[in-house]
């Protein structure tokens, strides 16, 4: 495994962390402040303000106020400032990049892709909030005219995790924008740079005051205060499965709709007749994307036991040529993990499994250096008692088990509580339809890892949640449906 060196210090580009309250960029001042770390350096790059209990009003009084008016905005014209937001932040893009890496830990390559994911996003929901259909229904008597309407469910709390610190926000305020409604973002304190930049491309195209609100905190204290309002209509979640059911039974208090983007642990079946080479190279670059700290990250593979000898040495020695580094290092393929309560989850997560007979082929501890690196780890050979064959590691580690029977497999596949994302390889057309039929996830690879585009649905079945963002799907989460008789 090659390791690249840590950059020099140098005077840093991130920038003074705000605040976005009733249209007004509000600062630290006086308020409880956050540091933000670098994690493949352990700096301190910059303090985050918390909201106060009298902002949280402001902001909620804010969503109020400008629902009425921002609902009443034509379609096409909420959607010309989406689509200048979207120009800006192509043009902001290095930028962007260079503040997400720095804070999140990715490499700057995934960055940049990440900033062009956000802005298409926003461009698609743009286009897609002109056509939030209702329909006219057949007259069941002479002069009844019969319509359904689809209309903004309302304000929208919305509460995003650290992981995809500009995909994230970017997801939520594009549906919630693009149906109409106002919304107060919450993105994670570890990395908030980035969902401010969103905003302020969003202000920066025209966005009327107040329809977007941005504020930090302690999470459960601000989820708590702003699902609890009457003014809140719509709750949208992306984190854990356990922070998932507790913010489900918040909103159920006041009936509100609910999306909820929850964890996964990924099963990947590969069959005998693959070409083996490429779904390694496809495999070990999807699984040590943004250092595995992915809610579709392939964890769990699957290999047909006559190419299993084969996979395990493939992918163990892909692993160790990856280089790590920081991700703003040219050279770096796999940055740090987000913060340092990731190490330990991995170390206690790896020493298990090997207590439980798994074989450690390569990896399985922190790099000896400044930052929360981790070495590349694979798996092999993992029962079912071990602790990463039933909890989503969220780290760079693959576990690798071998299969001879179709139906096996789909068990094993099957077996946990989450179902975000599935993936197989084959060439055989019929088992192509089999897997797609009866594995149980929310999104299905087949021949790809490649399951997120602005037009599809992006959301999961079991304990990884319900709902979905993007697509069709995710514009229609933000509205009601309103049935209309008239004589």
């Amino acid at each position: 495994m090659n390791t690249s060196p840590l950059r020099m210090p140098a005077p840093s580009p991130y920038p003074s962390l705000q605040l976005l309250i009733a249209g007004e960029w509000v600062s630290g001042e006086g308020r409880t402040l956050q540091p933000v770390i670098n994690p493949a350096t352990e700096e301190v790059i910059g303090h985050v303000p918390h909201a106060s209990r009298a902002d949280l009003d402001r902001a909620l009084d804010a969503a109020a106020s400008s629902f009425k008016t921002w609902r009443a905005m034509m379609p096409v014209e909420r959607g010309k400032i989406l689509k200048r937001a979207a120009d800006l932040m192509r043009e902001r893009s290095e930028e962007m990049a260079t503040w997400a890496t720095m804070e999140e830990g990715k490499t700057l390559t995934e960055a940049r892709i990440e900033v062009q994911m956000s802005a298409n996003v926003l461009e698609w929901y743009a286009e897609e909030g002109r056509r939030a259909y209702g329909r006219v229904l057949p007259q069941r008597a002479p002069g009844l005219r019969l319509t359904v309407l689809k209309e903004p469910v309302g304000p929208v709390a919305a509460f995003a995790s650290w992981n995809f610190p500009l995909g994230n926000p970017a997801r939520k305020i594009g549906a919630a924008l693009a149906a109409g409604c106002s919304i107060i973002m919450k993105p994670a304190e570890e990395t908030p740079a980035s969902a401010l930049a969103v905003a302020r491309a969003l202000v920066d195209a025209g966005l009327p005051a107040g329809v977007l609100s941005i504020v930090f905190g302690v999470p459960s204290e601000v989820s708590t205060y702003l699902i609890a309002s009457p003014i809140i209509r719509k709750v949208s979640f992306t984190g854990s499965v356990p922070v998932g059911k507790e913010l489900m039974k918040l909103a159920s208090n006041g009936m509100k709709r609910t999306t909820m983007e929850l964890g996964g642990h990924a099963p990947v079946l590969v069959f005998e007749d693959v070409d083996l080479e490429h779904v390694l190279d496809l495999s070990v670059a999807a699984k040590y994307r943004n250092a595995g700290q992915v809610c579709v990250s392939p964890t769990r593979f699957y290999i047909h036991d006559s190419l299993y000898d084969k996979f395990v040495a493939g992918f163990t020695a892909r692993a160790q040529a990856l280089t790590v580094g920081d991700g703003l290092e040219p050279a770096s393929r796999v940055g740090p993990l987000a913060h340092s309560r990731r190490l330990d989850a991995m170390a206690t997560l790896i020493e298990d499994a090997v207590s439980h007979g798994a074989k450690l082929q390569t990896g399985g501890s922190r790099l000896q250096r400044k930052g929360y690196f981790w070495a590349p780890t694979v798996l092999s050979d993992v029962p079912n008692s071990a602790r990463i064959m039933n909890e989503e590691p969220f780290g760079a580690v693959a576990v690798i088990n071998r299969f001879a029977d179709f139906d096996a497999v789909i068990q094993q596949a099957n077996r946990l509580p989450y179902g975000l994302a599935a993936f197989a390889f084959t060439k055989s057309a019929r088992m192509v339809n089999l897997v797609g039929e009866q594995l149980e996830a929310g999104m299905v690879g087949i021949n790809s890892f490649v399951i997120s585009v602005p037009e599809s649905p992006f959301g999961g079945v079991k304990e990884s949640g319900h709902g979905s963002e993007e697509g069709i799907e995710g514009l229609e989460a933000c509205l009601v449906t309103k049935f209309v008789s008239e004589a």
